[in-house]
């Protein structure tokens, strides 16, 4: 079977007139049998980045989230003003508010739209904590068991208590996608926030499967420690990932040191990246 994946939203873009980056991510993701939307930005570049690239947005078998942070959620309710009703695959959390802590500041980084807004358009949501097959061997992870001992999150993420006190967000709703193919694993990440590695292991041994062909999107590298980013990369290592290409919150130092570390591997994602195998 041939995939095609095209990026419509990252960071970056570059040396394509019309397209626009924006701090988020989306990849359309499709096959023979099967087109899948994957995240949505924050809003501003889906539509127009499909329009530049000549994607309809109409003839899609779903929309996956990843997680319910605004940078993944805030095109959904454009997408669906401009197409009506989608199915939308997503973790039970996708409408829980989260918040970054900024020194003394709390930013809300959540799903941007409540479930009445975006109900409007008669969305059907498939929730799923498990890892579930949404079509002929491409599946979502659902919840990644957390394993090592390094891969602990971002504890500026956080999430109120009843007693209006933060605690860290654990992310449960985290989900990477795995593409079962004959040349090995695909892995599409959302921002890994339940960790790189941890998201690695859990694809090997639900897919039985230890060739990763490919991983592309965001590691959420950059905010860690040395230690964590060291640790993380090092692990790295010990797999034979054919193409490592990532991207969003992996930060541009992290990127440049995986360039360096990977340098047969590794490639740059942006904003109108395709690949096709």
């Amino acid at each position: 079977m041939k995939y095609r994946i095209k990026i419509l939203c990252e960071n970056t873009v570059f040396g394509i007139k019309g397209a626009i980056a924006e701090h988020g991510w989306s990849v359309l993701l499709e096959n023979e049998k099967a087109r899948f939307l994957i995240d949505t930005g924050q809003g501003k570049a889906l539509l127009n980045n499909a329009t530049v690239f000549g994607e309809d947005l109409n003839n899609l078998d779903g929309v996956i989230l990843s997680h319910h942070h605004f940078d993944h959620t805030g095109g959904l309710l454009p997408l669906l003003q401009n197409t009506g009703k989608q199915r939308i695959f997503a973790h039970p959390d996708l409408f829980k508010e989260s918040y970054s802590l900024i020194g003394e500041r709390t930013l809300a980084i959540g799903n941007p739209y409540a479930k009445e807004e975006l109900d409007k358009y008669s969305p059907d949501y498939v929730f799923n904590r498990e890892l579930t097959e949404i079509s002929e061997n491409i599946f979502l992870s659902g919840e990644i068991p957390r394993k090592n001992d390094y891969e602990k999150g971002d504890a500026r993420q956080v999430v109120k208590t009843a007693a209006n006190s933060y605690i860290q967000d654990k992310l449960l709703d985290d989900q990477s996608i795995f593409v079962k193919t004959t040349q090995g694993i695909f892995i599409i990440l959302g921002c890994s926030h339940s960790g790189i590695i941890n998201i690695l292991e859990y694809a090997i041994e639900k897919m039985a499967d230890e060739r990763i062909l490919g991983v592309i999107g965001g590691t959420h590298l950059e905010p860690q420690s040395k230690d964590v980013q060291d640790k993380s990369i090092e692990a790295l290592k010990k797999y034979n990932i054919k193409r490592l290409g990532v991207a969003h919150c992996t930060g541009l130092n992290v990127s440049a040191r995986l360039k360096h570390e990977f340098p047969e591997t590794f490639f740059f994602v942006s904003t109108g990246t395709e690949l096709n195998w």
